[in-house]
């Protein structure tokens, strides 16, 4: 559906209807008061982004579509950022970054590796690249809440933070910016943009930790096969 001329609102309602007829349920829509299914964010947005039907998509545009379900009482968390029509070498540049830094930090995840082992990975291959880890947001615990502890920093020092132990559920999200680090939140309360106006993408998978390492539970299992 991400093309130019659709709007933000047309996404959000599309996977809502998805959603539930699914059997699942929205697990963003209401919380902590939040409007919607979805958070779109575009361009120098860096999460929690409003669908609205004033927000159409441009030739150029990146967005980062996040997106939460609740089934049988558990949660899951993902998001990825897509091009809209054709983007700079850039643009194309931070999402391929941003990607891989994700796989890079779920191969981390493994029991008796450290926490921040994930944190380290990321950071590591974005900084290596020139781009900048978002340190105002996290990746978390999740399982029958959609936040729970541990928080998953982005950045961080190899060998650090509680060791990994099979059972756990993460969900692990790189938000990465062209330019720094530092970012602000717009009147809405919600909308997160990168401070200097550069470009941001962001992308997340649910994973459970294995006897034998990471399970990603949010990845298209048509597509892996």
């Amino acid at each position: 559906m991400i093309k130019p001329g659709v709007t933000t609102s047309e996404l959000d309602v599309f996977a809502e209807q998805f959603i539930r007829a699914s059997g699942a349920k929205p697990a963003f829509k209401g919380y902590r008061g939040y409007p919607s299914s979805l958070c779109t964010s575009i361009n120098k947005q860096v999460v929690h982004g409003i669908p609205s039907k004033n927000t159409v998509l441009r030739h150029g545009d990146i967005i980062s579509v996040d997106v939460g379900a609740v089934a049988d009482g558990f949660f899951g968390d993902a998001a990825i950022t897509v091009p809209v029509g054709l983007i700079t070498p850039d643009a194309t540049r931070l999402i391929k970054v941003t990607e891989e830094a994700l796989m890079l930090g779920i191969a981390e995840a493994r029991p008796g590796n450290r926490l921040f082992d994930i944190s380290a990975a990321i950071q590591a291959h974005v900084e290596k690249h020139g781009f900048s880890v978002v340190r105002d947001y996290v990746g978390h615990g999740i399982g029958r809440n959609l936040h729970e502890d541990p928080q998953i920093p982005n950045f961080g020092e190899r060998g650090g933070g509680p060791k990994i132990k099979s059972g756990m559920v993460f969900a692990i999200e790189p938000m990465v910016n062209l330019g720094g680090c530092e970012t602000l939140v717009m009147d809405d309360g919600w909308t997160a943009v990168s401070a200097d106006g550069s470009l941001s993408a962001h992308v997340e998978h649910t994973i459970a930790i294995m006897s034998d390492g990471p399970l990603i539970l949010t990845r298209d299992q048509k597509k892996s096969h």
